[in-house]
């Protein structure tokens, strides 16, 4: 997602229409160089993020925003999200037209795009909650996918916002119909959700108008949602892995699925030594859980050909740096010396008692882990 700086200083880099054909030339190269070997595209990943927080909380570059939403020396919290997510939406079909026109038939490859899928659940059983729940994921995966699969926006994104949210041109309509192969998962936690549509709210994550008027909290009465990790927000919920492909699948008349991120973070404390990072229970019980919720969605006939574990080794996570390791492998960061943890192990014993079985079954891909 990262953007040439020289675009963004020309253009405005996802601001404007312009990004859609230098994206579209970019993708054609890549197709060209290398489609002989990759057999698997994404256009993006978690273009949601890249939105939310580079253009309405203005935390990630090119950091625009407005208040109440950030304190941004330039920006619009309210119209600039949906303007570059709309340029983004529009840039990934155009690359899958031009894979599929060009190159598909001899490359024999797949082109999707990854999202960042958290689930929601309703935080009690009114039908208010239970339409934040779904307005959550209006305002965030279906925001993407929709457009791409169906051709329009979210009912509840046109609803609410109106005028603000742009629109398809005729021709941009029909190109938008069925523009991916398969659908990438990164999926972590899941969240509560209650409406602050006809209820009063404190103001918080989700509850503005451009959010969908749904907050969104780990807890319901003090109570988390699944077991707290280091990491705030990142409570462990394995059913949420179920839920959430299970909707997708329904929604999207069961579009082959990509499990492309899952995976259990540790903080990287002053006072972590290395003994207790390689012994990493907690990210094994994590693991589990999730795998067990996926098969279980599996069973019950979603789509699924590929799950990845993030990650096979301790690596830079975004703005949060070397702070939090989400590895199979501990990295020393000094000699960059790796070590295989306790999970490392774990998920080949796994990998060789029941996923090869399963892969070979389903026809699915599944990343493994060397010694």
């Amino acid at each position: 997602m990262d953007f040439p700086q020289e675009l963004e200083d020309r253009y405005g880099s996802w601001l404007s229409p312009e990004s859609q054909e230098d994206f579209a030339y970019y993708a054609d190269i890549c197709f060209k160089s290398f489609g002989d070997r990759v057999k698997y595209w994404v256009t993006f990943n978690e273009p949601s993020f890249q939105v939310k927080f580079g253009y309405q909380a203005g935390t990630f570059p090119p950091s625009r925003c407005s208040k109440p939403f950030g304190n941004c020396t330039y920006g619009d919290s309210e119209k600039e999200p949906f303007i570059t997510a709309h340029n983004i939406i529009l840039a990934h079909i155009a690359a899958v037209h031009i894979y599929r026109t060009k190159y598909q038939a001899t490359q024999g490859g797949s082109i999707g795009i990854v999202l960042h899928c958290f689930w929601y659940e309703p935080i009690s059983n009114s039908v208010a909650d239970k339409l934040a729940a779904e307005r959550a994921q209006s305002f965030s995966i279906n925001w993407f996918l929709d457009p791409i699969i169906f051709g329009r926006y979210p009912q509840e994104m046109q609803d609410i916002l109106g005028s603000i949210l742009p629109e398809f041109s005729t021709t941009e309509k029909q190109k938008l119909n069925k523009g991916l192969d398969f659908i990438g998962i990164n999926h972590y936690t899941s969240y509560y959700v209650q409406d602050c549509m006809f209820s009063a709210c404190e103001p918080g994550p989700g509850t503005s108008k451009m959010e969908g008027y749904c907050a969104q909290s780990s807890q319901k009465n003090g109570t988390p949602i699944g077991e707290p990790t280091e990491l705030a927000g990142r409570n462990v919920y394995p059913q949420g892995m179920e839920k959430i492909v299970t909707y997708l699948k329904d929604r999207y008349h069961n579009v082959p699925m990509i499990i492309t991120e899952n995976g259990y973070g540790d903080m990287n404390k002053p006072n972590s030594t290395t003994e207790s990072l390689l012994h990493d229970v907690e990210r094994i019980k994590y693991l589990a859980g999730y795998l067990d919720a996926l098969s279980t969605a599996i069973r019950k006939g979603a789509d699924v050909r590929g799950y990845f574990v993030w990650s096979l080794l301790d690596n830079f996570e975004w703005n949060s740096g070397y702070t939090i390791r989400f590895g199979l492998h501990h990295v020393d960061y000094e000699t960059l010396r790796r070590t295989p943890k306790s999970s490392a192990t774990w998920y080949r014993n796994f990998i060789s008692q029941h996923i090869a079985k399963d892969c070979k079954k389903h026809h699915m891909f599944c990343n493994n882990v060397v010694d």
